[in-house]
């Protein structure tokens, strides 16, 4: 078992100072995403987040994607059976 503890003695100039941020560094906007419980629209919401992390000339394919997600989705509503057809009248009626 190692137990070594990093040295706290050092001199100033040996400790690594963390590098300031780049003001023009791609930043996360953190728009809240709220779950909608359509597996196929969450996964597109959910996908927006890596735009966070892209310079803007990215966004444009995370765009896409998430465009193409959802209209898939919308495209899925018209092509799922809805409630059956009431049966059509047997007969002559009297």
């Amino acid at each position: 078992m190692d137990d070594a503890v990093p040295p706290t003695d050092l001199p100033a100039e040996a400790r690594q100072a963390e590098p300031e941020p780049d003001p023009a560094a791609p930043a996360p906007l953190n728009v809240p995403r709220t779950p909608t419980g359509d597996a196929g629209v969450d996964a597109a919401l959910t996908r927006l987040g890596d735009a966070d992390h892209l310079a803007t000339d990215g966004h444009i394919e995370v765009y896409e994607d998430v465009h193409r997600g959802l209209r898939d989705a919308l495209t899925a509503l018209d092509v799922r059976p809805g409630p059956p057809a009431p049966p059509p009248p047997s007969g002559p009626r009297s």
